[in-house]
């Protein structure tokens, strides 16, 4: 399976209402066959006749008819694939028999991202497929009393950033048109809201503006900041931290664009302190933890090269970072699966393909909003 036969499959759906070819053509659709949905929220039942409901409902969509190819591609892969994580996060309580699906929709995204890397969709598609299943049901409660940690115009800033809030709505109401529940009409209204707030903030086709890139950055870190005026910003090193799978060519990049900057990295650290990878960790991190600490404190520039795969992992690095008023970059770094397998197995390393197969489990591609600037370089 490839980029082209989904685009055909599709294709083949759009004219058959055929759904069957895809439990071949994608075999980890076939599980949800068989995982169960609480019936409160899905009467219809199984999560797979829930998302063929679903990519129905998109396909009766005006905004699906008008849209390019590329954004149908999109909104029809986001539809097939957002539910794809239930069967592994099914919990069924012993007591009550409710049925839920925790953290479903953080799993999906990594779960869809290995897949459709796999299948080589390009990576500006991929990602916008990812992104959305990600959020896909921020739209239910985002303008709702139990969302109050953050105001739902934060909410649509930050989002615009990181992917089309149009199509996200698209897919919010498939997803609601999709089943039998008795709060249908009430979750299709909040996603009509809140599309019409996206609309009002200027940000339903478009990332909101900012007047620059540090008052941007301070106001997605949670800082009480007005989008429309400059912050001075203080003085701080300027950090390229490098993101990516090993092997993906972190090292290489260095050495052609910045080879007289100093760098962090804990597989130099490793090799300084004479241990393998998996050995001693703890040692490896405070080791690398205490040359970025003296640049920062000295204000200098120089490159963090890890992987920062997860975005856990780089918060904190990004929260360090931040603390000492540092302007980052955010490089991140794709190869495809073989490739990396190959250089992998081609270099001196203690790291062995199977430990990267592990690490694709934690995969997640660096957000726009993470930093004052992400670039992507994809199979250089």
């Amino acid at each position: 399976m490839n980029y082209l036969v989904l685009k055909q499959q599709i294709a083949h759906t759009i004219l058959t209402d055929d759904f069957s070819p895809w439990l071949t053509c994608i075999p980890e659709l076939n599980s949800l066959i068989t995982t169960p949905q609480d019936a409160v929220y899905h009467g219809e039942g199984d999560v797979w006749t829930h998302t063929q409901m679903v990519v129905r409902a998109l396909l009766a969509q005006s905004e699906f008819a008008n849209a390019t190819e590329d954004h149908q591609f999109v909104l029809f892969m986001t539809a097939l694939l957002h539910d794809i994580a239930k069967p592994e996060t099914t919990v069924i309580d012993d007591i009550t028999g409710k049925i839920s699906h925790p953290r479903h929709s953080k799993k999906g995204e990594i779960r869809s991202r290995i897949l459709l890397w796999r299948m080589g969709v390009p990576f500006d598609l991929r990602e916008q497929i990812c992104r959305i299943i990600r959020v896909h049901q921020v739209p239910f409660y985002a303008l709702s009393d139990k969302q109050k940690k953050k105001s739902p115009e934060y909410v649509i800033h930050q989002l615009s950033w990181q992917l089309p809030i149009w199509m996200l709505c698209v897919q919010a109401k498939a997803d609601m048109e999709g089943r039998i529940c008795a709060d249908k009409t009430r979750a299709l209204d909040e996603v009509e809201l809140f599309k019409q707030l996206a609309l009002e903030e200027g940000c339903l086709y478009n990332p909101r503006q900012f007047v620059d890139d540090y008052t941007r950055m301070q106001y997605f870190r949670g800082s009480n900041v007005l989008p429309d005026y400059a912050l001075f910003p203080q003085e701080g090193s300027n950090v390229i931290m490098l993101a990516g799978l090993p092997a993906s060519g972190k090292n290489s990049w260095i050495s052609q664009h910045y080879p007289a900057w100093p760098v962090a990295s804990y597989d130099d650290a490793r090799t300084e302190l004479k241990l393998k990878y998996g050995e001693n960790e703890g040692l490896v991190t405070q080791f690398v933890l205490s040359k970025v600490r003296k640049w920062l404190r000295s204000k200098q520039s120089f490159i963090w090269n890890a992987t920062h795969l997860s975005q856990e992992i780089r918060q904190k690095a990004l929260d360090l970072l931040y603390a000492y008023h540092a302007s980052v970059q955010i490089v991140y770094i794709e190869q495809p699966e073989k490739e990396l397998y190959r250089r992998n197995s081609a270099r001196d390393s203690t790291l062995p393909n199977k430990t990267i197969q592990r690490l694709l489990n934690k995969w997640e591609v660096p957000l726009p909003t993470e930093a004052h600037k992400v670039s992507y370089l994809v199979n250089l």
